[in-house]
């Protein structure tokens, strides 16, 4: 029988080393060093990085596992994705969605103005993305958008690094319901296109302009 408390502490563990870089992309992972580094059983090892290779965050290799590489074919290839559902969510919201449920997001948006540091910036910006398209009222596209952000988790820690990037994705994430609360389709569509874009051409400047750094902390980064 698996333990669960303790999958999920070790699931909870790696995960967060693996997001903040302290296990760098490409680093190899054994199930016999995993064990010994958090005092934990094979069995528990094993059910954490399928949860973990569920997410995108591992990867097999061989017999082995090794965190998975910062792939930027993949970043923009989610980025075109949420292009297409979040613009189209957006619209189906400015029809669907009462004004007390977008007052409710606006004011989940306020109470976190802006996030005071990169954990916070990277999950604020992705349950507000989440919360957005749960406004379309279609759970499938609030389970492609929740996917997405998942696998995007650790790269947006290098998006949020600074206050200013974080102040700058807050304003748009206003700008953003705003649109919806006036039943503005066409610009509320069009602003979360921009904002996506945006976040992704400054996630790519940020992995090109790191390149050579995070190469020389043993850092895999697939072009």
């Amino acid at each position: 029988m698996v333990d669960m408390s303790q999958t999920i502490q070790l699931y909870d563990r790696v995960r967060a080393a693996i997001l903040a870089l302290d296990l760098a992309p490409g680093e190899r992972l054994t199930e016999r060093g995993l064990e010994a580094e958090f005092a934990a059983s094979r069995t528990p090892v094993r059910a954490a990085l399928m949860r973990l290779d569920s997410e995108g965050l591992v990867q097999r290799e061989g017999r082995g596992w090794i965190v998975a590489p910062i792939d930027t074919a993949e970043i923009s290839a989610l980025a075109e994705l949420r292009e297409a559902v979040e613009s189209a969510g957006v619209r189906l919201s400015v029809q669907r969605a009462s004004d007390a449920d977008i007052e409710a997001i606006a004011e989940l948006l306020n109470a976190g103005r802006p996030a005071a540091d990169e954990e916070q910036g990277v999950r604020a910006g992705g349950d507000f993305h989440i919360e957005l398209a749960q406004l379309s009222g279609n759970e499938f596209m609030v389970d492609t958008v929740r996917s997405a952000m998942t696998r995007l988790s650790r790269t947006r820690w290098l998006e949020v690094r600074t206050s200013e990037a974080r102040e700058q994705a807050w304003r748009e994430h206003r700008e953003i319901v705003r649109a919806i609360a006036s039943r503005d389709a066409d610009s509320a569509s069009s602003l979360v296109m921009h904002h996506i874009r945006g976040t992704n051409e400054r996630l790519l400047d940020s992995l090109a302009a790191d390149r050579q750094r995070l190469r020389g902390h043993g850092m895999s980064i697939l072009q």
